[in-house]
């Protein structure tokens, strides 16, 4: 699907859901221009996840923890599944997507659920609507889940910052031993930058950010996303079999907001 507003456009598809292009000018140039990244070396046939674009997490994010998760792979099944078109608002630019249980994902994953997905394009904005219903019969079980918007932001990575993350509670993934990537530091940088292999886990963020650069800058806000996930391999991209080379200096983050919840009813991520 591909959807268009005053020349600025984006490119979605439905396995996955996965958005894997967003071009758009600026109030400064309205030339539009790619906003996100996609590694050359992508799937796109549904063969496996899409590596770049904005590839949806749930009900899992990282190795399975829960008991519910346990025959899960890494991020769960969203981005892995084959999600079915709604509509198109064309006077909105809206696309809306959904995927609900089907006889793959039964096998791994029993619990009764409805994913909608609305994907809204402005001039110079994109803006994404993750709604999770729980659909289990009453009395209602709780539907316990980590949802994510798992986007790989275009940006210099050895130039730009993140802000504001200072003084927040963060776990370091990048640390060698199991310890101290489950020891939480606080943030001290005024700008947090990806210049070495960063990968940070930030809890109770604002869901107001800026990633800054010399040439550029983009705004991200989002709303029930309480945690951001800032993340950079670097020269360790190299062992990333769909990573192309130097992409990691292409990109500056896979910049992942979500949310860990439990749900008795509907519930909106946004």
């Amino acid at each position: 699907m591909t959807s268009f507003a005053k020349g600025s456009s984006v490119e979605i598809l439905l396995y996955g859901a996965t958005i894997i292009s967003w071009k758009s000018g600026s109030l400064q140039d309205p030339t539009p221009i790619e906003r996100l990244f996609l590694s050359s070396k992508a799937a796109l046939d549904g063969s496996k996840p899409v590596r770049g674009g904005i590839p949806v997490v749930f009900p899992c994010f990282g190795a399975p923890t829960h008991p519910e998760h346990a025959k899960l792979n890494q991020h769960g099944f969203a981005r892995s599944e084959k999600w079915s078109w709604n509509r198109t608002v064309m006077d909105n630019e809206v696309d809306d997507a959904a995927l609900e249980p089907t006889e793959k994902i039964r096998r791994t994953y029993d619990r009764p659920f409805h994913l909608a997905y609305v994907v809204t394009l402005a001039e110079h904005q994109l803006s994404t609507d993750l709604h999770v219903t729980n659909n289990s019969t009453f009395p209602p079980d709780a539907l316990e889940f980590q949802a994510l918007l798992h986007t790989y932001i275009q940006a210099p990575a050895n130039k730009l910052l993140v802000t504001p993350l200072q003084n927040l509670f963060y776990y370091d993934k990048t640390e060698t031993t199991e310890e101290a990537k489950a020891k939480p530091k606080v943030e001290q940088r005024v700008g947090v930058d990806v210049k070495k292999h960063t990968d940070s886990v930030y809890e109770n963020a604002s869901q107001n950010y800026e990633i800054i650069w010399p040439e550029g800058r983009v705004v991200i806000t989002s709303k029930n996303f309480k945690d951001v996930v800032v993340w950079n391999p670097q020269d360790g991209g190299r062992a990333i079999s769909d990573m192309e080379e130097g992409g990691w200096e292409r990109k500056d983050v896979d910049w992942a907001a979500g949310a860990e919840c439990k749900i008795m009813k509907d519930r909106l991520l946004k």
